[in-house]
């Protein structure tokens, strides 16, 4: 069976330049102190609200991934064992811990000492003692967003006012913190250019309900998620993804799909395995095998399903969005919906789950998720165990074989439906 590259386009070159840019700016506030800068969690992060000051954000989990991806993540990962953390505690936390302890970056350059350690919790336990660590390791200050967890289908009216509370307390510190006055108008403005950003993003997204699928929802979408993080709140984020949807748009028009012939359609559960990334996706190329949703790359955002941030109230949309807006905060019976919903409305053959050794967060459960999905829908799933940071739990041969016969077995239930329906 043939295999096709990603595509590419000028969508790969213009992440490259927004991500590389992202990068000298940390460089040049470690050698600065200019601009302020605050590091949080991708998930339910309010970036909306650094804009009031002109801050950039430090994400560690995109530090950790850029590491991984470049078959860098190891060395650190053994430096924090080394301190103390146990084996199976989470790789992203190690891999940042000890590139911390060497000095490690992923471009060489420097990355500074936050401005504010801004922990917006949600969902995970490990955020709070990630944050608390890195604290004392670089004597920022710390402050922690507590994000009431999802537990009835809309957040309740208190809990968004809880988190109003809390980012307003955010804007008091780092006011006392950087010298400068909140801009609350300058914060509107990021507010609307979210907005912006997540409608387009949802259009791309929607371009994968197509057949064929003009980009791969999980593999390609890495791509997008840089950009959706670190720039969705700015003019540039906006334009990036303008640029990235007519790009998409256009060849869904030509009917271009991701291969010459798009033959399986999948839903994808779970991050990929970044220090065999290449490796992972050749494994679905092999059969022509296209994610067309995946639950990783919503991480950031549910806005596929329609929430967009609203400059009228702000404060209220981006409370909301920690809130209810990404996948780490949502029960299980909320992320079976969401897995369904894609598999039926993005007409999916079948759903991989990546179990992720280090991530209990995201594992814990899938067995049973698994289960749900193959006995009660009916629905071919597949459950595959690496790790999305420590190459130490990759076992490509064993990886490959349960992949192999998964689609040998979609293949044959494609041929005797055929047979039947003749």
């Amino acid at each position: 069976m043939s295999e096709k590259t990603e595509y590419r386009g000028s969508i790969h070159q213009s992440q490259k330049d927004l991500m590389l840019n992202w990068y000298e700016q940390l460089d040049r506030a470690a050698t600065t102190g200019d601009p302020p800068t605050v590091s949080m969690m991708i998930s339910g992060n309010c970036v909306e609200l650094l804009e009031g000051f002109g801050a950039v954000p430090l994400y560690p989990e995109v530090n950790a991934l850029q590491l991984a991806i470049r078959h860098q993540s190891l060395d650190p990962i053994l430096a924090a064992e080394d301190l103390g953390y146990a084996a199976d505690n989470c790789a992203y936390v190690k891999a940042d811990i000890g590139c911390m302890l060497k000095g490690i970056t992923p471009t060489g350059g420097k990355l500074p000492t936050p401005t504010l350690i801004l922990c917006n919790f949600v969902g995970c336990n490990t955020y709070l003692k990630w944050f608390e660590h890195t604290a004392k390791l670089t004597g920022a200050p710390l402050y922690v967003i507590d994000v009431p967890f999802m537990r009835t289908d809309e957040p309740r009216k208190e809990d968004v006012e809880y988190v109003v509370r809390q980012l307003k307390e955010t804007v008091e510190k780092l006011e006392q913190l950087t010298r400068r006055k909140f801009d609350y108008d300058r914060f509107r403005q990021a507010v609307d250019c979210s907005r912006r950003s997540e409608d387009l993003w949802s259009q791309i997204k929607h371009l994968a309900r197509s057949t064929p699928s003009p980009f791969d929802a999980y593999f390609d979408a890495i791509t997008l998620m840089g950009p959706l993080y670190v720039y969705r709140a700015k003019p540039e984020g906006v334009e990036f993804f303008e640029t990235a949807l007519a790009e998409l748009q256009a060849k869904r028009d030509a009917g271009h799909g991701v291969y010459e012939r798009e033959h399986y359609r999948l839903v994808m559960e779970g991050p990929p395995p970044y220090p065999y990334f290449r490796t992972f996706r050749d494994m679905f190329a092999k059969w022509q095998a296209c994610a067309v949703a995946s639950t990783y790359s919503t991480v950031g955002g549910l806005w596929e399903f329609g929430f967009r941030h609203d400059p009228d109230h702000p404060f209220e949309s981006v409370a909301l969005h920690m809130i209810e807006q990404n996948v780490t905060n949502r029960n299980y019976l909320q992320r079976y919906e969401q897995i369904r919903r894609y598999v039926e409305e993005w007409n999916a053959d079948g759903v991989i789950i990546h179990f992720v050794k280090s991530c209990r967060l995201f594992s814990a459960g899938q067995g049973d998720m698994r289960d749900y999905f193959t006995k009660q829908l009916g629905i071919p799933t597949l459950y595959i165990e690496s790790d999305l940071e420590d190459p130490r739990y990759f076992a490509e041969a064993q990886t490959k074989n349960r992949i192999d016969a998964f689609f040998e077995a979609l293949e044959h239930s494609k041929a005797t439906a055929l047979r039947g329906s003749a």
